[in-house]
């Protein structure tokens, strides 16, 4: 896959090609309605199908390239007894990574007060046109069961693990989590088989994952089309007019994601992988245009692996553990909007969440963003679990669905931006480790 300095100038372009289109089109639409009806019909006919298609061609490629790329990766590591380390650095930092994005999150909610300037009437009209929505939200919330030990198991381990990833349904990505557990089972299988054995596992992985990221590579010939087609679609559907309402929010919601990805990434970047973080964030630059563009963590899975092979150099067997699971588990920007939306529509219903009440949030905002499902607006039920929670009416969530696409445009990127910083401290943390062992 081409992930050259020539494409990603060109989809940058074609990004700021359609925010001006669509921002001149929301400007003519202010004297001509019509205009602006026509475009927003346009827009749902041809742009929207346009970009789907670039989404689903990277899609097609997510279950065998998770599947490839994480059992490549365990294998790769030739000893079981390295598995360990790898898999502790590897989880303690995902951990730290989104238990420091909710803190951001709530701090800047508790300095701006969003919900208290939302005037009642916005809420209101907010709450009539995306009510319907944040129904929806909530009943799917309802229909998933309960987190108990026994719930844990059948996420993880069910007995149809072929249906499981697969899916019910021809619109959604199937559950990955199976599929993870697997993986990393049949890479430590291999490591313990004969090394010539090991070796021809390990070249059959390789070559699906070439494969696939092959068929990444056509559609991203796609990209300086299909994101400005996007982008133009999210904002004239959206307008200005929501943005406005909710503008402090949007703000603030919007400086914390910020914030955390150039921030505590690039302290993370200095002291814990000794790089530069101006070099590194101008070599994943493609990379954080495709997340932004694409909204979806999992469609940039292999732009994610293909970065860290061809620029960031980083081990083969590191990216293939930590990036596909960082595509699934490491939610950094979803669990820093969790906790903003919670806090804003609280404070928006004039309910006070306590110094404690906010500490528990922290801890379930995390524990929920792992099982955030790694597309466009997966997460919307699990808020609306966390507002129940809280005792927040959860059709609140409706408050904010009319931002929703534009913030979790950059809440991908914060995500995607994670996993791959958090894939270069593993790496050098490991990679002594490893020379040392062997």
């Amino acid at each position: 896959m081409s992930t050259s300095a020539p494409l990603a100038t060109r989809i940058l372009w074609g990004l700021v090609i359609g925010v001006v289109a669509a921002v001149v089109t929301l400007g003519i639409g202010q004297f001509h309605p019509a205009t602006l009806e026509a475009m927003q019909a346009l827009s749902t006919a041809v742009f929207d199908p346009l970009g789907q298609i670039f989404l689903r061609m990277l899609f097609f490629v997510v279950i065998p390239l998770v599947f490839a790329s994480l059992a490549s990766g365990v294998a790769q590591l030739g000893r079981l007894d390295r598995l360990g380390p790898l898999a502790l650095r590897t989880f303690g930092l995902f951990f730290a990574n989104m238990l420091i994005g909710v803190a951001i999150g709530l701090v800047m909610m508790n300095v701006l007060q969003p919900g208290h300037h939302l005037a009642e009437g916005a809420r209101a009209l907010l709450m009539q046109e995306y009510g319907g929505g944040a129904m929806q939200a909530v009943e799917r919330k309802a229909e998933q069961p309960g987190m108990s030990f026994a719930v844990l198991v059948e996420m993880f381990m069910p007995r149809n693990l072929f249906g499981a990833f697969v899916g019910n349904s021809r619109n959604a990505l199937g559950d990955v989590l199976p599929l993870i557990v697997f993986a990393i089972l049949v890479g430590a299988a291999a490591t313990v088989l004969p090394e010539d054995k090991r070796r021809k596992v390990q070249d059959g992985l390789d070559l699906i994952s070439e494969v696939m990221t092959g068929i990444v590579g056509f559609a991203l010939r796609l990209a300086p089309y299909a994101v400005p087609a996007m982008i133009y679609s999210v904002i004239v559907k959206v307008g200005m007019e929501v943005v406005l309402i909710l503008s402090v929010f949007v703000v603030g919601c919007a400086a914390a994601l910020m914030l955390h990805l150039f921030g505590t990434m690039s302290l993370w970047l200095r002291l814990l992988a000794r790089r530069s973080p101006l070099g590194f964030f101008r070599q994943i630059r493609p990379l954080l245009i495709t997340a932004f563009s694409t909204s979806s963590s999992s469609a940039c899975l292999p732009a994610s692996l293909a970065v860290a092979r061809d620029e960031l150099r980083l081990s083969p067997s590191t990216a293939g553990f930590v990036l596909p699971l960082g595509a699934t588990m490491n939610m950094s920007g979803t669990a820093l909007f969790e906790g903003c939306v919670v806090l804003f529509v609280a404070q928006a219903f004039g309910i006070e969440l306590s110094l404690l009440h906010q500490c528990v949030l922290m801890l379930l905002a995390v524990l929920s963003a792992v099982a955030v499902a790694g597309i466009p607006g997966g997460s919307l039920p699990l808020i609306a679990g966390l507002l129940a929670t809280f005792g927040v009416p959860p059709e609140g969530i409706g408050i904010v669905l009319g931002v929703d696409r534009i913030l979790d445009m950059l809440r991908t990127t914060v995500n995607v931006g994670s996993d791959i910083v958090t894939a270069a401290v593993v790496d050098r943390q490991v990679r002594p480790a490893a020379a040392a062992a062997s």
